[in-house]
């Protein structure tokens, strides 16, 4: 029978820190699925009708230089001292910068030339990205020190994960409210309007982290480098030695590459799923698709959100996060097979048939990987000492999730062009179509499956994890 080893008092996360901590998810989704919307009315023939492939570059290369700076903001945070934590400046700051640079990003006009906006926003999507990561990775690492017990950190990924998918309900309904005439004149004037009620709520959501999470105590944290320009610029030879170090812890490795497969299987073809909607059910009739083309991922993340998560949680608490992993990402491979069914031109109701075990795909992914990335940060300190490294930790498993995001964005315009999508045409042609739903199923399934063998032999579990901490709260107490 498996021991259970009780969570003590000082290692509960209250609700108003669960409830901040959430906010911050909660703006790491909005900020992608409100660029997920946004792009897709740039290649829409009633939008910008911009060429697929230019749209796929404007969110895969500022993905690609987000991987880059990483790094270097994990190294920061790491090495950061000041009253109000390592943490809690960078993801004040950020969020305000992040807010006002998502609303001059997307005040664009459909009458520009397509390559002005093609320009404007890669130059102001990278600025962007250097926002967000200035948020982000801070945000992520404090996510890792909140709570130093094993069960605590599932149950503060999986309820910081379920506020997060909030922004999964609301974004979809875009789709309905942006081409609506009687809301706006145009879907670029809807995108505008928009952008600017996101920014603001970007700033004032993405701020709570830092005035309502605790840390550690990093008092007790040595071992830390003086941050200065010339630090920072002199950095890379020691950021490089703390990756080469992280990239040896091998259960690491293994939830870098199981979440690279599972997230960017998935993010090739999110955006298959409006076009196979609105095209193959409804011929193209945006009238007739939009509140299924809103509903589905709604319904989905509500699903995620209150079903999947909870059982997630449980089976993570009985089975341990390895199992629970490899059986939800197993559920997940059916509910994507059920796809071929569920887009029924005869009966759209047949959508919600695939929803219920496709959602334990990407509800397992953050609320499993995180908590065990929490698990390996201790790993790491118990081998290579202090200081400790929550912030790279985040940096580079993040940095494999946004290096394997900008290449599959920018393959998911290739492969739409391949496919013979045309955004310019009212309807797609029957070849086209039938490409995008195999691939819309075949992708997700391969990638969710080579995750499953990766993670078949990670090998840290709850009791290794128990005698981890209790070695290191013997060797320099409790931070």
């Amino acid at each position: 029978m498996k021991e259970i080893i009780p969570t003590t008092y000082r290692n509960r996360v209250s609700f108003v820190q669960k409830m901040a901590f959430g906010s911050g998810h909660l703006i790491n989704n909005l900020i992608p699925g409100l660029l997920g919307v946004f792009v897709v009315f740039l290649k829409s023939p009633e939008g910008f009708a911009m060429n697929t492939i230019l749209a796929g570059l404007i969110v895969g290369i500022p993905r690609i230089f987000d991987a880059l700076t990483d790094p270097i903001m994990g190294y920061i945070s790491d090495n950061t001292t000041s009253k109000y934590g390592r943490r809690r400046p960078y993801i004040f700051l950020g969020s305000i910068f992040t807010g006002i640079i998502f609303i001059i990003l997307w005040q664009i006009h459909d009458t520009n030339p397509e390559m002005y906006n093609f320009w404007y926003l890669l130059i102001f999507s990278i600025l962007l990205i250097f926002g967000n990561t200035i948020f982000s990775t801070p945000l992520i690492a404090l996510g890792y020190e909140m709570t130093s017990d094993y069960k605590e950190r599932t149950k503060l990924m999986g309820f910081a994960n379920t506020i997060g998918q909030f922004a999964w309900m609301i974004v979809p309904f875009l789709y309905v409210l942006i081409p609506d005439k009687d809301l706006f004149t145009s879907q670029a004037q809807g995108v505008r309007i928009i952008a600017l009620v996101g920014g603001i709520i970007i700033i004032v959501l993405g701020i709570l982290p830092a005035i309502f999470c605790k840390g550690i105590d990093d008092s007790k944290i040595e071992g830390r480098e003086q941050i200065t320009l010339k630090n920072v610029f002199l950095s890379g030879a020691k950021i490089f030695y703390n990756i080469k170090q992280i990239l040896k812890n091998k259960p690491f490795v293994k939830l870098c590459l199981a979440t690279f497969l599972v997230f960017n299987g998935f993010q090739i073809v999110a955006e298959f799923g409006v076009f196979i909607i609105n095209y193959y059910m409804f011929n193209g009739d945006w009238g007739a698709s939009k509140w299924w083309i809103a509903i589905f991922p709604a319904v989905t993340a509500f699903y995620t959100a209150f079903i999947a998560i909870p059982i997630i949680n449980y089976m993570a608490n009985k089975l341990g996060k390895r199992k629970a992993f490899i059986y939800a990402t197993a559920i997940s491979i059916f509910g994507y097979v059920l796809k071929w069914w569920g887009f029924d031109p005869e009966n759209p109701y047949m959508l919600f048939l695939p929803i219920p075990l496709m959602a334990f795909g990407m509800g397992c992914l953050f609320t499993l990987m995180m908590s065990m990335t929490a698990d390996v940060c201790d790993l790491d300190e118990l081998e290579n000492g202090m200081p400790r490294k929550e912030g790279t930790f985040g940096a580079v498993y993040w940095w494999m999730i946004k290096v394997g995001q900008g290449i599959a964005l920018v393959f998911s315009g290739i492969i739409l062009s391949v496919l013979g999508y045309d955004p310019k045409a009212s309807t797609q042609t029957a070849e086209a179509l039938t490409g995008m739903r195999i691939t819309d199923i075949v992708l997700p399934v391969l990638t969710a499956a080579l995750a499953i063998w990766v993670m078949w032999s990670y090998s840290l579990d709850e009791k290794r994890a128990k005698e981890i901490k209790d070695e290191l709260e013997s060797r320099r107490g409790v931070l």
